[in-house]
Order: C-alpha cells, then structure tokens, then sequence
C-alpha cells in the first residue's frame, strides 16, 4: 500500500513537471520591440527573449508566428484579434513572419527588411551589447546610395557607400575602403539596415577605435544559384562587376587610397564565400580579408599572398568555433597575422555579424 502510494505521488509529480514543461510561466515583462513600425505595440519581446505576435484576422481559421524554423499557434479571441508567443530566441535580430490560413504574410507592426529572399518582418531580441550600434550624440557619417554602369550586367547596378563623418570636412583626404557583403537571400540594403555597419562604424570613430575609412555594399547573388547547392556557385560575373566596374566606379567618384594595401574585403556566410573566392583570385586587389560565418584559408592557399596584411576569421558559439580557431592557429603557425573572433550565445544570424564588424574594424588599415 505505501509502495502504491508512492508510486502514485512520483506519477502525479511526473505528470505536473510535464504539464509545466508543456506550459512554461511566461513572464509578463513584455515591450514593444525597437525594430516596430512607429507606434506600433506588436510585435512584443520579454527579458526571455519570447516574441509575443498579435494580428488581427477575423475569418482566418489558423493564424502562426513563425520563427526560427518553429511555427507556434495563436489564439483567437472574440474580437477576431490572435496573439500568442514564441519560445525564447537568442539575442540578436531574426526573420519573422506570420502564417494566417497557410498563406506567409508580414507582420504589419514590424519594419520591413530584405531576407529570407524577400521583403518581411524582422525582430531585435535585445542583448547587453547593443550599445555599439545604438544612435548616439557622436558626428555621423552619410550612406549613399549610387548606381554604376556594369557593361558585363547590361544594367546599372546600384550600390551603398558608407562615408565617415570626417569625409564631408576634410576634403583633401583620401580614405582606405572596405567591400562588404551580405549574405544568401540578402542585399546591398541587409548591412545598412538590420546590420548598422554605419552606426556602429560612427560609434568607434568617435570612440577613437577605428581609423575612418569607407564602406562598399553591393548585391552579390549576380547569378542566381539554390540554397544547398552554393559550391556550385560561379564566382566569375560578380567578380568581374566587382573588380573590374564597381571598385573603379568607387575610385573615380569618392577620395579613396585606390591600392591594395588600403582595399579589404568582408563578408557573412554567402558573402564570405564570395570574399573566399575573390581574394584567393586576385590577391593583387585586396590587403585584409574578412570570413564571417562563412568559411576559412588554409595556410597553402595563401602563401603567394604578397603584402597580405589581416586575414580575420569570425562565427557564432553555436556554429562551428571549433574550426574557426583551429583554422586560425594553423595560420598564425605559418605567420600570416590572423585574428579570430567567436559571438558568444549566438548562432547563423545578423547579431553575430554586426559583432563581426565591430571587431574587425579597429583592426583594418592600420
């Protein structure tokens, strides 16, 4: 009788855990994200990282938030308006969107961003370091947008260019410049927008930790390949727009130290790919190359590399460090200056690359 007893307790303690694990307490601590359309209260973030959705669709019969790869069911209540959470999400921006009867819809009370392939919603689940690209009273610099002739192409392609604050002033000088990349289903407006690679290079400008220098955005995907087949990826019509139109283009129309030694090149994971093959085929054009997320060079792809001043190697802690390091040991054994750079608590994401940057730059150019 006891051992029933006892059994039935364990039973009936086992069953609670489940239901609890089934049913997590959310904390209601729960604010509109930065990343909302203005004056918008949906989407919302707690200190979880839980993103609370609301949309309202009277006749819809089955309404998800889907993030993440996990699809999570709303609620409908009698007013026809559905809200529901997520399970909690790393720190960082992520791509979002809604499922209302089947069809994949944008959140209406989010910012719109270019990913997954196309214009959607995008989420900021705050962490502790978004200080270094957070709009601050410091000199800022300008984002241009440009469109060069790309005889190659048989169109205008358009591009985005950072200037430092110092660039309007100082009209005599010329800067070094950095090309970087987005990645695969992003654009020439991913880095500018959920990346702030000019807020974030304003802030260390004004911080004194990186000497100011220009940024080059272009698009990459130059000739369309699928998702799981980009080894099969041909480098060659983006490298000729980029070697042969853009960077030309640039030097003609802004004060850039037109050299190797004052040209980098970065990307995040497609655009670190792109960055992989262009600077191992013409080692001739750039002096720092940057992979995040995307990547490594072994000591023997690299040993004709004349004047190679920085290779920088950078992922998520839950991508794959392991290698990232190893990588970087190998080519530092063989005395190539090599820095390699892992985001804690972070994975495939934006939040990892504006990480990236912000260590990268203070390290180019110098």
């Amino acid at each position: 009788m006891r051992i029933t007893k006892v059994i039935a307790i364990a039973l009936l303690s086992f069953h609670f855990a489940m239901v609890q694990s089934a049913n997590p307490v959310i904390i209601e601590d729960f604010k509109p994200a930065i990343s909302n359309q203005v004056g918008k209260e949906y989407p919302k973030v707690n200190s979880e990282g839980r993103v609370r959705a609301q949309i309202s669709a009277p006749n819809a019969n089955l309404v998800q938030l889907d993030i993440g790869g996990i699809q999570y069911d709303l609620v409908k209540d009698e007013a026809g308006v559905w809200t529901g959470e997520s399970a909690p999400q790393d720190v960082g921006f992520h791509y979002y969107q809604l499922i209302v009867d089947g069809a994949a819809v944008p959140d209406p009370g989010s910012m719109f961003y270019f990913g997954a392939c196309r214009w959607g919603s995008g989420i900021e689940i705050p962490s502790d370091d978004m200080d270094m690209f957070a709009m601050k009273n410091v000199p800022h610099g300008h984002v241009h947008e440009i469109h060069f002739p790309s005889k190659s192409t048989n169109v205008s392609r358009r591009a985005y260019v950072y200037t430092p604050p110092c660039y309007q002033k100082e009209t005599a000088k010329r800067y070094p410049v950095l090309y970087l990349q987005h990645g695969y289903c992003e654009n020439e407006t991913s880095w500018p927008n959920q990346g702030y690679a000019n807020l974030i290079m304003d802030n260390l400008i004004a911080e004194g930790k990186a000497k100011p220098f220009i940024i080059v955005m272009t698009y990459g995907m130059i000739n369309h390949v699928e998702f799981g087949k980009i080894r099969e990826f041909d480098i060659n019509p983006f490298q000729t727009v980029l070697i042969d139109e853009l960077i030309p283009y640039v030097d003609a129309n802004f004060r850039t130290l037109s050299n190797q030694e004052n040209r980098a090149m970065a990307g995040l994971s497609m655009g670190a790919f792109e960055t992989r093959l262009v600077t191992l085929n013409r080692p001739d054009v750039f002096s720092h190359y940057a992979l995040f997320s995307g990547g490594v060079y072994s000591p023997e792809e690299l040993k004709d590399h004349k004047n190679l001043k920085l290779v920088f190697l950078s992922c998520g802690s839950k991508e794959r460090p392991e290698r990232i390091k190893a990588a970087a040991d190998e080519l530092l054994k063989a005395r190539i200056n090599t820095v390699s750079y892992v985001s804690e608590g972070t994975a495939h994401e934006f939040h990892t690359w504006r990480r990236s940057l912000h260590q990268l730059a203070p390290l180019l150019f110098k």
